[in-house]
């Protein structure tokens, strides 16, 4: 049986209960809240002419997170190339994250996959099933990393010279 496509009013939704937490997600990546915009923006506007793809296989609402981080990181490529890492975080600390010099070189030592489990938990305030269905990982994997990641900061913030 084929899935149907999704209403419009389901991702208008989705879109107005949660554009904060997309747009906090999105700046923590791309490092500035205009591209985070257009990025949130643009990330729905995809999913809306793609909406007959969603299979159903994962909940909906992290179908759209996945929309949402995948365009983030593209736009950060796209913006930043091969700096994109340390020059988003960067500029997220200049457009209202307190961000200290040292926590954001510590982000920035981060892998991947750590920084978005962290951004997802404590930026969108997503559980550990929601960030599963976001990054395609089990939420088991999501609890590992992200014992990883506090463990690393944890580890590195012990190294920064007081």
């Amino acid at each position: 049986m084929t899935p149907k496509p999704i209403a419009l009013t389901a991702l208008g939704d989705i879109y107005e209960r949660k554009y904060a937490r997309f747009l906090r997600v999105a700046e923590a990546i791309v490092g500035d809240v205009d591209a985070a915009r257009d990025v949130v923006q643009d990330a729905f506007a995809r999913l809306i002419t793609s909406r007959a793809s969603f299979r159903g296989e994962g909940s909906l609402d992290g179908w759209v997170w996945r929309a949402v981080v995948n365009t983030a990181r593209n736009a950060r490529r796209d913006r930043w190339g091969h700096e994109g890492e340390s020059r988003s975080l960067e500029a997220a600390a200049t457009n209202g994250h307190a961000l200290g010099t040292e926590v954001r070189a510590l982000l920035v030592a981060l892998p991947e996959r750590q920084r978005l489990v962290l951004f997802l938990r404590y930026y969108a305030d997503l559980d550990y099933r929601s960030i599963g269905d976001v990054l395609e990982i089990q939420p088991g994997t999501v609890g590992a990393t992200l014992n990883q990641a506090h463990s690393a900061m944890r580890r590195l913030l012990k190294e920064v010279p007081q």
